[in-house]
């Protein structure tokens, strides 16, 4: 779906929902669910047309680092654990971060948030930027822009537009060391785990 489908669809959907916002104001309040849950697009954007590209002609990406605390038992002792969420490519059989193109109509955050979402099925609190990083595409000979962001997950869906071509698995940061197919995203692990480290030095030392 491309992004003018897209907002054709948000903006049909928000002329629709203030039409019936009169009507559902005279509805009973015990007849209307007093919370309605986030839902995700199943409907990933395709194409390049809104493609974001640099003057020198390389196309911009973002993604992000998804991860969230495990809370364990260590000899009767509580800790907590960082695990990461990897998702498998489209083609190969390699482990990676949710990542695409950076598109003209969405800031870098926005399309790394969107990223996450239709590529792996997680939202969160968007946090630091780990870095920019620059390499060359396999399959199209082009190259590219990185920008990874730390990701703090805090909803994971159960359906979501990419679930049928990937797979997805938390894991403890040093599988994620050796499963990671691409050399610039264990960089940005390793940018991850600096800054994840020093919070926590700082905390201790406070």
């Amino acid at each position: 779906m491309t992004g003018f489908s897209v907002s054709l669809f948000v903006s049909s959907f928000s002329n629709v929902a203030s039409y019936l916002s009169p009507i559902f104001e005279t509805i009973p309040s015990k007849a209307v669910p007093a919370r309605i849950e986030k839902v995700v697009s199943l409907v990933s954007r395709t194409g390049r047309d809104l493609q974001r590209y640099d003057n020198s002609g390389y196309r911009q990406v973002v993604g992000c680092v998804p991860y969230r605390y495990k809370t364990q038992q260590v000899n009767g002792t509580e800790s907590k654990e960082i695990e990461v969420l990897l998702i498998s490519a489209q083609k190969g059989k390699g482990m990676l971060f949710p990542k695409g193109g950076w598109e003209i109509d969405e800031s870098m955050e926005e399309a790394a948030l969107r990223e996450t979402i239709e590529e792996a099925g997680v939202t969160g609190e968007l946090e630091e930027k780990l870095g920019k990083w620059q390499y060359k595409s396999k399959r199209h000979n082009i190259i590219h822009h990185g920008y990874m962001f730390a990701l703090l997950v805090d909803q994971e869906f159960e359906r979501w537009p990419e679930a049928e071509m990937r797979q997805r698995r938390w894991v403890g940061l040093d599988e994620a060391r050796e499963v990671c197919q691409n050399w610039w995203m264990r960089e940005a692990l390793e940018a991850f785990v600096d800054l994840k480290c020093h919070i926590k030095e700082v905390e201790i030392e406070v």
